[in-house]
């Protein structure tokens, strides 16, 4: 008797722009605090005088992309699936579903690729991901279907994907719609930014932040952190988070309150280091396991210094970090710190990019603060 083929597991495909246990952004149903944005889009659409291309900027993790999808989602909706006014269409309806599925023929999404066989995502997005276009936009639609291409994020183009993009962008085809997502535009070509508009997003202010969180654990799986946050953290989540919803979920997920006191703890004691306490940080945060609360480490640590700068240099900030800030910076080495800050940045990126060793990282910032705070004779 011959055997029945044996059943093999389908292993999902990691996405780059979601953060683990909570769902992705095309499968966000609410968007909060971008109300205006969501009402130009729709108005804009409404008059049949759409422009083509639409840069759509913000900081990290405040919804730039669920907005992306929503309009996508949109446009790509029968007319009789649109609530006009709004982007609201309903999740059961067939287009909803194709979009949140990537099989709407309407649809492409350029991002970065993941590699089954290195584990990792591509440090870019590559111009074969931008080639998919040529063949997408060739395809025959009906008369007044849509299209939308969706570029998540932008900033990671490199050369050669960013000049195969301009040239679709410099003659796009009617009834198409790109919308480029970034949180650092000044990093895409000039060429590229004179060809779209740019919708830039803010920060969320703290009730719709409150309702985008509610919303993420609402439906986030039951291993993620521990719940969602305590009311009496709220205060510091928001604070650390400057209104970055994945910012608030990744703080409250990993830890990062306990993780910010650390970090507070070392500033604060400056010029004095308890080095054992900083070997034991560096332990717990070498190893591949704890890659996400390495990079909270040093987001919240390049956050922590880079708002000691600004109390300096602006006078603006909390009394605790003004205080600090005299303390540790003060007028004559405000370009220091400055600079300081600049090194750390570009150390991080190295020891990422040639695989160095993380701890010896971590310890080699703790000395550089530790000179830099030093009383000068």
């Amino acid at each position: 008797m011959a055997r029945a083929p044996a059943i093999q597991e389908i292993e999902e495909t990691p996405e780059a722009d979601r953060l683990e246990g909570f769902p992705h952004p095309r499968a966000t149903p609410n968007l909060y605090g971008h109300e205006a944005a969501e009402r130009a889009l729709e108005a804009m659409f409404a008059t049949g005088r759409m422009h083509h291309g639409w840069l759509i900027t913000g900081a990290d993790g405040i919804g730039k992309a669920t907005l992306a999808y929503r309009f996508a989602r949109y446009v790509l909706a029968d007319p009789s699936e649109r609530t006009p006014g709004t982007l609201d269409v309903a999740p059961e309806t067939r287009s909803a579903r194709q979009v949140l599925a990537l099989s709407h023929p309407g649809l492409l999404v350029v991002r970065r690729a993941w590699s089954f066989k290195d584990k990792r995502f591509s440090s870019g997005i590559p111009v074969d991901e931008v080639r998919r276009l040529k063949s997408f936009l060739a395809r025959t639609t009906e008369s007044d279907a849509w299209r939308a291409v969706i570029v998540d994020r932008a900033d990671e183009l490199n050369v050669a994907a960013a000049n195969a993009l301009l040239k679709s962008l410099e003659e796009p085809p009617p009834r198409t719609v790109f919308l480029l997502v970034s949180s650092a535009p000044g990093r895409l070509l000039v060429t590229i930014r004179s060809r779209v508009r740019t919708l830039d997003l803010a920060p969320l202010a703290d009730e719709p932040l409150r309702r985008a969180v509610t919303q993420a654990f609402a439906a986030s799986t039951d291993d993620v952190g521990q719940g969602a946050p305590l009311p009496s953290d709220w205060e510091r989540l928001a604070r650390l988070s400057e209104g970055s919803v994945r910012r608030l979920l990744s703080l409250h997920a990993a830890k990062g309150l306990a993780l910010n006191d650390r970090i507070s703890a070392i500033l604060n004691a400056l010029p004095a280091v308890d080095w054992t306490a900083v070997h034991a940080l560096g332990d717990e945060l070498a190893s591949p396991a704890a890659e996400p609360r390495y990079e909270l480490f040093f987001e919240l640590l390049m956050g922590a210094l880079a708002r000691l700068i600004e109390a300096q240099a602006r006078a603006q900030g909390t009394p605790e970090e003004l205080a600090l800030a005299s303390r540790l910076v003060g007028p004559a080495r405000l370009a220091s710190w400055a600079s300081l800050w600049e090194r750390v940045a570009a150390d991080k990126a190295d020891t990422a990019a040639l695989n160095l060793d993380r701890k010896a990282l971590i310890l080699d910032v703790v000395s550089r603060l530790e000179q830099a705070s030093r009383p000068r004779p």
